[in-house]
């Protein structure tokens, strides 16, 4: 059994129903740490107990205001160095930037990495994280990255619905290997949609490699933003004679009106989790799985000793 003592859960406040989950699976009380706002805007954090020697975990997402929650973290993660916590681990469901992972044009920032690097500068020793946009985001850090799947919680999920004729469908060529997994996993073929991107936000797609005509089309992604590139997929599918879709995705950013959006007669459920705050307000079409007892199980294995790989079936596939 844990010595809750010898760690300690906190929370920051972009998901903190998300944390006390945690704690819960855990059977830990969760960390007492104090955050607020100075007139100014600028962010205070106090840990209202003592971590000295202790092992520090912060969970935070980057969710909107993303800027606002990084830097609530590094003020965290400073705080804690200060009190003399034994390791600090950022537990990130969601990775921002993780979309500016490369240079596609001159003169642009590769922001990913760049995060990464004020993470590690400030003090953190190791990173918890689920579904990166790039797994190759690991590499920009110099410290731990456990880098966790939500796959296995989203295909149960779609087996226990026994979906007839599913057809697995990568939205891009980024998604493929993804899509592959799950198909393997569901015993199902799958196709992937060829696309390019004219702006930011912004997908068209040109082709459709795989047979999807009469077919009930599982959509896979990382994240769903704005949810236009989605609804591209759906209509392009539809226009091949595919049923209406199951869109899965673990990052449910949903900007702008992508809610609204998501409520498209082509769409039969969505299917997310709980790494960034859902709203109540969301229809019965939207099904949110939770990730805590995953980060539970990561935290668990970090402070006993084990395979983080121990915790993923679809790897193996």
């Amino acid at each position: 059994m844990l010595d809750h003592r010898a760690f300690r859960v906190f929370s920051g406040t972009s998901n903190p129903r998300l944390t006390e989950k945690i704690a819960q699976h855990l059977n830990i009380p969760l960390g007492k740490v104090r955050i607020s706002r100075f007139k100014s805007g600028e962010i205070y954090v106090h840990y209202e107990e003592s971590i000295r020697g202790t092992d520090v975990f912060l969970v935070q997402s980057f969710s909107h205001p993303i800027n606002e929650h990084l830097v609530e973290l590094l003020v965290m993660v400073d705080a804690a160095k200060r009190a003399s916590a034994r390791t600090i681990t950022a537990v990130i469901p969601y990775y921002g930037y993780a979309r500016q992972e490369k240079k596609d044009a001159p003169r642009e920032p590769i922001s990913a990495k760049m995060v990464a690097d004020i993470l590690t500068t400030v003090g953190v020793h190791r990173i918890v994280t689920i579904d990166l946009h790039a797994p190759a985001i690991q590499g920009f850090f110099n410290i731990p990255v456990d880098h966790l799947t939500a796959l296995d919680k989203i295909c149960d999920y779609l087996m226990s619905k026994r979906i007839d004729k599913p057809v697995i469908v990568s939205p891009d060529a980024g998604r493929a290997k993804t899509a592959e997994k799950l198909a393997a996993a569901m015993g199902a073929p799958f196709a992937i949609m060829i696309k390019s991107r004219p702006a930011h936000n912004q997908a068209k797609i040109t082709h459709i490699v795989g047979e999807v005509e009469g077919r009930t089309p599982i959509i896979i992604e990382d994240m769903i933003d704005t949810g236009g590139t989605i609804i591209n997929v759906v209509e392009g599918l539809r226009e091949k004679g595919a049923n209406p879709a199951y869109i899965c995705a673990t990052h449910a950013v949903f900007s702008d009106n992508a809610i609204e959006r998501l409520e498209h007669p082509w769409i039969q459920e969505v299917v997310i989790t709980d790494t960034l705050p859902i709203s109540d307000a969301v229809s019965d079409r939207f099904v949110v799985l939770s990730v805590a007892d995953l980060l539970a199980k990561g935290i668990h294995l970090i402070e006993e000793g084990g395979s983080i790989s121990s915790l993923f079936r679809i790897q193996k596939v």
